[in-house]
């Protein structure tokens, strides 16, 4: 796996359930954090985060969640199929040291395949650690809801777009990344889209099997959500 496709993992909400590496007896976030510390006091800034995901042409008709103590709640009503909320860091790999990051805030905005069949998983979870689930239990958990059929495939399309500016993915990136585009497929190889070679700009995170249905492909762009260019947002971390 290359270096990018490494570091994304760790760093993107929605990324996969299962990825690659082993939680560290040093990790810095060993378990999670006093529920205060992943909430938003301000709903109208959670609000206006999760809208920053994506343009406004299509957030502005986006179904906005926010979270709340038992888990995510329709703020506004949507319009065209797309839900935007602000990931927390429990949507991340479960393997990963930054599980329990009470900083992380990833604006998303799925659109309608993916927010059918891929966002109800990350939202079963959220209930899951909500409830005081540890990291343990939600692997458990996960392993069996795919073992019984609970947990979709991604639906053909599935994908969301990651354009803001002012979410913060991770302590190694120090802020939003890149703007980008996340597909989230059943599990194949990278090498069916070209990812992870020298100049395709496609980084793929792939599944740990038995726990993530998805292989996610990352498609970094140009431009903000805002319509600015990424060299001017002064967040653009090269890797």
């Amino acid at each position: 796996m290359s270096k990018v496709a490494s570091l994304i993992i760790g760093l993107l909400g929605a990324a996969s359930f299962g990825a690659p590496g082993s939680v560290q007896a040093a990790a810095p976030y060993p378990v999670m954090a006093p529920l205060r510390e992943y909430l938003m006091p301000d709903r109208a800034a959670e609000i206006a985060l999760a809208r920053s995901a994506a343009p406004s042409s299509v957030s502005a008709d986006a179904e906005i969640l926010v979270l709340g103590p038992k888990g995510y709640a329709v703020a506004v009503a949507g319009k065209n199929g797309f839900t935007c909320l602000v990931e927390r860091s429990w949507f991340a790999g479960l393997k990963d040291e930054s599980f329990w990051n009470p900083a992380i805030r990833g604006p998303d905005c799925y659109n309608r395949q993916a927010a059918r069949s891929v966002l109800p998983t990350f939202l079963t979870r959220t209930q899951w650690v909500l409830a005081g689930a540890s990291r343990d239990q939600l692997i458990a958990r996960t392993r069996a809801a795919m073992a019984a059929g609970q947990v979709r495939a991604p639906e053909r399309g599935a994908m969301n777009y990651m354009l803001s500016k002012h979410g913060y993915l991770g302590d190694a990136a120090h802020g939003p990344w890149q703007p980008h585009l996340m597909f989230f497929m059943p599990p194949m190889q990278a090498s069916d889209w070209g990812a992870d070679l020298p100049g395709t700009h496609i980084y793929a995170a792939r599944a740990d099997a038995g726990i993530d249905p998805y292989t996610l492909f990352f498609v970094p762009v140009g431009a903000w959500s805002d319509g600015s260019p990424a060299d001017q947002a002064g967040t653009r971390h090269e890797m």
